[in-house]
Parts: C-alpha cells; structure tokens; sequence
C-alpha cells in the first residue's frame, strides 16, 4: 500500500511539473448579480476526480482566462474590461517577469477569509504582485467594489471584464503565475494558506527575497510608515472627520465613548455631547509609545476594563491585541510580545527605533500561521476573565487569560464557537432589536445573522447611559436611539484640535527620500516667490475658504506644522512685545513666563485665550502666523495646516450632487469618475445630509525666498540686519 501511495504520489508530482497546471478538485461556478447594492451568488458545484488524468477542464477556458488578465495589465480600461482601485499614474503592477496572485471573484459577502489570506500574502512578499480579478456586467459594480475595498481595506487593483460568463470561465479562487507566458496554476478558495505560500516561494525563489510585513522601499532612508500603502478607490473618504468607523466601547463611570475609526488607524475618546477629549494612534504601523506617536493598523473591537483603566483593541492588520493605560497615555503591545522587547535596550536602540522601525514582524508573521490571532476583529470578556478574540467571519475563536496574556485554546468552525460564546454574542448584538428596522441604516441587515441577531455587528453597537450607540461604517457616522424618546440621531463632533495634523497630510522630507516619494503628487494650494533681505521675516498668511463652505471651529497652533528648508530657519511667532536683545538662557525665559502667567487673574486669561482664538478668523480669512531668520542664499517655508469644514445648504442641488461636491472641495488632487461615483453612492445612505458632514480641507502653502547678500554698515565691516514683513492671500477653490 505504501508502495502504492508514493507511485501514485509520484504520478501527481509528474504532472504537476510536466503541465505546471493546478485544477480545483471542487469547482464552483457562480453567476453574479448585483441588486440593491449587494452583490449576490448563485453557486453550482462540480466535482472532479483527484487524479489528474480524469479531470477534464477545457483548455481553451484557461487560455482565454490567461489571455485576458494577462492583456489588461498595462491597460486601465479596454473595450471589454476596467480597473477600480488603481491608479492611472502609480505602478500597482510592475514586472513582465513578476509574480502574480489573482483573487478571483472573491468579493460577496462571504469572502472576508480570502482575501485576508490575499493580504497576508502580500505583506510577507513584497515584490509579489496581487490583483483581484470579477466578471461582471452590472453598472452598480463600482458602489458595491467601493464598499468591499474601504471594509475590507484593499490596497491592490480590481480587474473587472464585462464578457459574457459562457466565454470566460467564471471562478471563485485563487491563481498565480509567473510572466506573461507562464502557465496558470489555480487553487481553490478554502485552500490552506501554506499550500499558497509554498507555490509562491517556488515561482519567485530566482529573485531571492525574503519574506517581510514591508513594502519594497525605493529610498536609501525611508522609514517602513512611508511605504505602506492604503485603498485607492475610496481615498476621497480619507478626509471625512470618520473614516469607516466600525466599533464603540463605553466607559460609563468616566462617562466617555471609544469608537475604533478604522480605516484612520486612531482610536478616539469623546464624551456624551460629541467632544473629543484624546486619540490613540498617530499613523499606520505598529510602534508602542505614547498615543501622539504609537501605530496602529486597523484598530477593531475594544474592550474598556475599568479596575485598571486599560482599554484593550484589537490591532486587526498586525494580528496583535494591544492595551492603552488611559493614566500614563501609552499604548503597549499585550500580544503577542516581539522578541526585540526582551533583547533591545538604551539609548541607541530607542533613537534606532525611531529612525527606523526595529519591531519583529517577520516573527509574528511566522507564528500567525501557528493558530495565533489571524486578522482578528471582534473582542468579548468572558464570565471566567478570559478573552474571546474572533475573526470577522466567526470561523475562528482565540480564548486568551486576560491575567497572563497567553492563548489557551483556538477554536475553529462557526458551530462550536456559538457553543462557547453565543450568549454572550447574542446578549450583546440583540440591543438592536429595540430599534424600529425603519431606523436603521439599511446596510446594517446584511450581516451574519444568529438566531436573527446582526452577530456580525456585535463590535458596532453598546449602550450609554439612555442611549444605544450604533456605528454606521458605511455612512462614515455614530448613530444614537434614545430609548425615551424613540428617536434616532448622530453624534456631532467637536474639539478637532485635538486630532492635530493628521499623517496623510505630512510630506516627506524630500532631501532623504528617494524619487519615488517625493511631492509630485501632493496638492499645493498656492506657492509663491519673494527675493527679501536676509534677516527676520514675518509672514501673515490669509487664507479664504471655499465659496458656500464655512469653517466647523477656529483653526488651532497643533493643526498647524511649519517647515523650512535651505537659509531659513523657523522662529518664534512676533510678540506684541518689543524682544530683549539681550541673550538669556532657556531657563531664564522659563521662569519669565512663568511669571507672567502668575500675575493674569483667571479673568485676564480668558481674555486671552479668547483674543488668540478670534485672531484666526478675520474678515471671514483664516490667519495664519509664521516668523523665520533667513541668511543669504534660497530657502522655502513650507505651511500644512488641516481646515474643518462643512458645506452650506445648497437648496438648488440634490444630495448627490452636494455630496460630489463635498468630495471636490476635499479632495482637489488626483481622481477619476469611478471614484466620486462610488464614493457619493456610499455616502448617500448615510443619515446624515451632505451640509451635516464635517471634513477636512487640507491647505498647501509654499513660499520659496531668494535672500540678497546682507547691507554692509557705514565703516564696511559690520552687517546690518532687516526685518521684513510679507502677506500672501490665499483662496481656496
């Protein structure tokens, strides 16, 4: 029998190198249609024999599959195909001698654990080029698309072909090849991710590169935050206040909210009325630290313990739970713990750290397929102080000791998870049912389904106080039902200085960057030159906002960043009183303000945080004050400042229209019809109506200075040194 075994073990191998093709035991073909924004599938399965001789799958299938994926490449749209979720100037797809994994029809809802899969994948190998691949003829494809890419956090192209299903064949599975001649070799959609990685490294084992979280960096000194890349389809949504916000917790002793805004990778902390009192998270990454400069990458589920003041979430595309100490405001990794926390200490290992990220994710990586936590999502506290950890799809169940912060068992299949933790599910998502369905948003109903519980929104919903809060990730809003008054209404947000300036408006410093990070691509609002004497500046900035928009609240220093390059360097601000120019150190000036301070009554103070306030809004012009020291020679001040903003009622106009205008005001860089259309689809099943919506206009300002040689004094040997004032007016379009 053994002998058997391995002859016809050897007889598979054979064909398998001979014809390099690999045919689904199980396929499964489906017809698509999309209808009320869902798209749906009708699935009748074949079965084949295991041994290759007997399975008959026409060739000319595979060949016109081959042909018209390998075809589209480096054409964005064709006369029987179009891209989504690509750009039309970045290189997503690069290589005529790359390596390719396609995702094939994966994109019901259903498919959460093929494309996780997909993406894990193209984190551990970089070079490796992912695409997702669907026929279809419908024209709400883009909507639909939109909404997969922003929940499910997409990062690689879409090709989708309008022919006819009787001319190519229609799959949901993976394929991969190599080049654009090699043959396909296609995998099932339940097939193990080891299998896939196995043929991966096979296919690309020639370029010699080895597996890691990263990007390929194009720079010589490019920290690994700047390479990660982030949907492009639904990119205009960045600039929403929220950004597909997916799950709450509440700490009702402090009376406070957390909401996960996912795709902005923070966590935010607000009360009752809407104030944002904190935000965990700075940029996508994963970095322990403060919460001005921790990382996270998608945080999900949260779970607020209130004897130790911790709120434990789940950090989804890192595979990680992490806890936020709310005394200290610090953000650490509970598991699992990189090695470089038990070997790494000292000065230098912390400037390193920042310089460059020196976290272990290749050895996380290698134990995520080791039944620790893969793409986890939602987070429960159980009755025996243990955690419940499950992914998206219910199909696995990570029970962690919340004393040790150690797994102590995995379970995996629906059915025996509901055995486990069903109540509490149950318990938890069944707050819903005390809604009117007419109350809620439309997208909330399909969703996994238990017992007819919405499981799936099980992290979306929590109750506060009289209310039950409900997060609408489609409508980019926080809904709230007061129990007494039957009504439904959404969270309005305020103190957005907190948030600061967010890091997609951060550029990189272009002198350490290699080309493929420069500004190129970045917006720029206004630039504008000036040839001055050397010495001090001070420049006044107006900036008008744009026409039937009004600005949310006064612009604040921390949504401010001032740079210089070159001559110049930054100063302090110009004081309404004269300077000293006498030299004192930092200290005496210390306690020189201190003083100051000491002798304001309370009422002086309000006075002057009122004056510094107003001073930023004038004559309907935002001001903005910058001071610099320039020495001959050119330089450039750089100023990035994030505007809130709202559009005014436009009664002339429909909701789509308003909505497509929100996202043109928002959004002036780079964009294509696909995305305002799907973009604008999604947003119009918000409750929310388009002069509600509060979002971000960045502002870009470029002043480049040519600073003339310095004034020579009457005896020829001292300088003088001049003082200049400049005013740029600004208007945004």
């Amino acid at each position: 029998m053994v002998i058997r075994a391995a002859g016809r073990c050897y007889l598979i191998l054979r064909n398998y190198q001979t014809s390099r093709l690999i045919i689904n035991p199980v396929a499964i073909y489906s017809c698509r249609k999309v209808s009320d924004g869902v798209l749906r599938y009708k699935q009748h399965t074949h079965r084949f024999s295991s041994v290759p001789e007997s399975r008959n799958v026409p060739r000319s299938e595979i060949d016109l599959l081959s042909t018209l994926i390998r075809s589209s490449l480096n054409k964005i749209e064709g006369p029987s195909h179009f891209w989504l979720n690509r750009s039309a100037t970045t290189k997503d797809l690069s290589g005529e001698d790359g390596v390719y994994l396609v995702v094939s029809g994966a994109f019901g809802e259903d498919s959460t654990f093929m494309l996780e899969k997909a993406k894990s994948l193209q984190q551990r190998y970089p070079s490796l080029n992912v695409m997702g691949f669907l026929l279809c003829r419908s024209d709400g494809i883009h909507s639909h698309l939109a909404k997969i890419v922003m929940s499910e956090y997409i990062t690689f192209p879409i090709l989708v072909s309008n022919k006819s299903i009787s001319e190519i064949p229609d799959r949901v599975g993976y394929i991969l090849f190599k080049g654009m001649e090699g043959p396909l070799l296609l995998h099932e959609k339940d097939v193990e991710i080891e299998i896939l990685e196995t043929t991966i490294k096979d296919l690309i084992v020639q370029q010699k590169e080895k597996p890691g979280l990263l990007h390929n960096l194009r720079g010589t000194w490019v920290k690994p935050l700047d390479a990660f890349k982030e949907p492009y389809l639904c990119s205009p949504l960045q600039n929403l206040l929220l950004y597909f916000p997916g799950c709450i917790e509440v700490d009702e002793v402090n009376e406070r909210l957390f909401l996960s805004d996912i795709n902005h990778h923070r966590i935010l902390v607000f009360d009752g009325n809407g104030k944002i009192l904190d935000s965990i998270g700075s940029s996508p990454g994963f970095e322990d630290g403060e919460f001005e400069s921790s990382k996270i990458m998608r945080p999900a589920a949260l779970f607020y313990h209130g004897s130790d003041n911790c709120l434990y979430f789940v950090d989804s595309e890192n595979h990680a739970i992490r806890r936020a100490d709310m005394d200290s405001r610090s953000v650490e990794t509970f598991y699992p713990k990189p090695s470089s926390y038990k070997t790494k200490s000292g000065m230098l290992s912390w400037i390193m750290d920042k310089l460059w990220s020196t976290k272990d994710f290749s050895s996380i990586s290698e134990e995520v397929y080791s039944d620790l936590p893969f793409h986890p999502w939602h987070l429960l506290k159980s009755l025996e102080n243990d955690l419940f950890i499950l992914s998206r799809s219910f199909e696995t169940l990570w029970i962690m000791d919340l004393s040790s912060g150690l797994i102590k068992e995995v379970v995996k299949g629906s059915a025996k998870i509901l055995e486990i933790c069903g109540p509490l599910v149950l318990d938890k998502s069944s707050i819903l049912k005390e809604i009117p369905s007419n109350s809620l948003p439309q997208n909330m109903a399909n969703k996994i389904s238990i017992e007819g519980s919405p499981a799936g929104l099980v992290s979306s919903v929590a109750t506060f106080q009289d209310n039950i809060v409900i997060c609408d990730s489609d409508g980019q809003v926080v809904l709230k039902y007061n129990k007494k008054s039957k009504s439904v209404s959404t969270f309005d947000f305020s103190n957005f200085g907190v948030l600061g300036l967010p890091y997609w408006l951060v550029s990189p410093m272009e002198s350490t960057y290699a080309a493929g990070f420069g500004v190129s691509g970045v917006h720029v609002d206004h630039i504008q030159h000036f040839t001055l004497l050397p010495g001090r500046i001070d420049i006044k900035i107006n900036v008008e906002i744009p026409e039937d928009t009004e600005l949310v609240e006064p612009l604040v220093e921390d949504c401010i960043w001032r740079q210089t390059r070159g001559t110049a360097t930054e100063t302090s601000v110009a004081k309404n009183k004269a300077e000293s120019t006498e030299k004192i150190g930092v200290a005496q000036q210390w306690y020189d303000e201190l003083d100051d301070l000491a002798s304001l009554t309370q009422k002086e103070l309000d006075t002057d945080v009122d004056t510094i306030s107003d001073a930023k809004v004038q004559d309907g012009k935002i001001s903005i004050d910058c001071a610099v020291n320039t020495s001959p020679g050119t330089s450039e001040v750089i100023i990035n400042a994030a505007l809130y903003l709202r559009i005014q009622n436009s009664t002339s106009n429909s909701k789509k229209q308003q909505l497509a205008r929100l996202l043109h005001i928002s959004n002036l860089g780079e964009k294509d019809s696909f995305q305002t259309e799907a973009c604008v689809q999604i947003l119009s099943t918000s409750k929310k109506t388009p002069e509600e919506f509060v979002f971000l206009r960045p502002l870009h300002v470029r002043l480049k200075i040519n600073s003339l040689d310095h004034p020579k004094a009457e005896n020829s040997k001292d300088i003088i040194l001049t003082d200049s004032f400049v005013q740029v007016d600004v208007s945004l379009k």
